[in-house]
């Protein structure tokens, strides 16, 4: 008897120590689950898993924790990974990635992936606009001149650099490149928009190429050649004569269906999907865009609908994607709505509704409608145009003016349960989208960096 339960006791022993070790890796995996290590946050959708914030701001806001000044122009949102905040901006006549310390916002490195770009068109024309994608000891860049780079996230130092426009043919889009990479597994994504590399995959290590995705759709033969500056075919978009570049200002994401993983990017012309494996095209819906080929918001896929939507008197464009027997897919309109046309400041599903921005240049407002079938449950000028974010059952919109607004989420009306003036607005619209990590909010106005305490207390 003594034996076997001295048995019994060391297999439980084994047992506790297993538990044990499997607490202490999901305890370190929480530690840093709230982090914000790329566009849109963990899930590019916009969403924050973060819990135990404050439900409502006292008057005038929650509490500033810290504030960085001189940054440097740009609309660059950061990502935020174990402790560290990485963002971009124009700085001294080059084009600059930053990391900053969570803590108390110093500067710890600055590097710089080349001589900052000139955009001739007037809007944004400050900085880079992309979010850094941090993936293990690397973070990846794209640059408004079409520069993609992989830097070592301790100390900044360039790994590899590729050019969209001088490596693939891409040609800059009126407002520069604006893509947030997108890292899947061993891939790094961006978007050239040229004629046989509509979208690329890299290989993250060594930044060779692993794939490229035709143009679905041959473009028209130029009445007269691309500008050249500075060694980057420019466009014109839907401005002027001159080629078009086949990119626009979205980022991609990556979706699972019937088996197949692919990348969905909305581009100049279309949302398409292409394949992970190999970057066949494998569907393409044109309805949301827009004629003037600006389309800025990430698509979204959620219970089973891709979405996408752009404003310019255009909307947005529900599908249902099946597979066919040849491998592609057929994208079925489920709904098309004008009761969505979202400009940049990105939209969010949450019990089923869709939340979004709802005009373009002209300003506009907050809109809610039920996502399976686009009817409109809520449109409210109350909450001005602007950008979301989503976490522990808030939306947190900052709008174009420099308010922020924290919003509950309803389907029956506009419940706004805090808000408050960011103070020195700079001159430009209020652009960069609000990043939500570790009980943190931070706003970026140009040069301006904000850090918001917005944990509840004994949280």
């Amino acid at each position: 008897m003594p034996l076997l339960l001295h048995l019994r006791n060391e297999k439980s022993m084994r047992v506790l120590i297993a538990l044990l070790l499997v607490i202490g890796i999901s305890l370190s995996t929480a530690l840093h689950a709230t982090d914000w290590p790329q566009w849109q946050g963990p899930n590019r959708d916009a969403e924050s898993t973060e819990s135990g914030l404050l439900q409502e701001w006292p008057e005038g806001g929650p509490a500033l924790a810290w504030r960085v000044d001189n940054l440097g122009g740009g609309d660059s949102a950061p990502s935020i990974v174990d402790g560290c905040l990485y963002g971009m901006s124009n700085r001294d006549g080059q084009e600059i990635v930053w990391a900053l310390s969570e803590a108390d916002g110093k500067e710890l490195w600055t590097s710089s992936i080349g001589p900052a770009v000139e955009q001739r068109m007037p809007q944004s024309k400050e900085g880079p606009g992309g979010t850094p994608t941090v993936d293990g000891d690397h973070l990846y860049v794209v640059g408004m001149g079409g520069t993609i780079a992989c830097l070592e996230r301790d100390g900044g130092k360039v790994v590899w650099k590729r050019s969209m426009t001088e490596d693939f043919g891409g040609i800059v889009p009126p407002w520069s490149y604006r893509e947030s990479p997108l890292v899947d597994g061993e891939k790094v994504l961006c978007t050239p928009g040229a004629t046989d590399a509509m979208v690329v995959a890299l290989n993250k290590q060594s930044g060779e190429t692993i794939w490229t995705t035709k143009m679905p759709a041959e473009e028209p033969k130029p009445e007269q050649p691309a500008e050249e500056e500075g060694g980057r075919r420019r466009g014109r978009g839907g401005f002027g004569r001159g080629p078009s570049s086949g990119a626009a200002y979205s980022s991609p994401i990556a979706i699972e269906v019937d088996g197949e993983r692919q990348y969905v990017q909305f581009v100049a012309k279309s949302v398409l999907g292409v394949s992970a494996d190999d970057g066949k095209l494998l569907w393409e819906y044109a309805k949301p865009a827009n004629s003037n080929r600006i389309n800025c918001s990430t698509p979204l896929y959620k219970d089973g609908l891709v979405f996408a939507a752009s404003a310019y008197g255009n909307g947005g464009g529900a599908v249902k994607l099946s597979k066919n027997d040849d491998g592609t897919f057929t994208a079925d309109e489920v709904y098309f709505t004008n009761k969505m046309q979202n400009h940049h400041g990105g939209m969010i599903v949450v019990d089923g509704c869709l939340y979004g921005a709802n005009g373009g240049n002209g300003g506009g407002f907050m809109a809610c409608l039920d996502f399976q079938t686009g009817d409109v449950h809520w449109r409210e000028r109350d909450a001005p145009k602007g950008s979301l974010a989503y976490a522990d059952g808030r939306l947190y919109l900052r709008t174009e003016n420099g308010k922020v607004m924290l919003i509950e989420p309803s389907s029956e009306e506009l419940l706004i349960r805090g808000e408050f003036e960011q103070p020195d607005r700079a001159d430009a619209p209020a652009w960069a989208h609000p990043v939500i990590a570790n009980g943190k909010l931070y706003i970026r106005d140009q040069g301006l960096l904000l850090c918001y305490d917005i944990k509840a207390s004994g949280a």
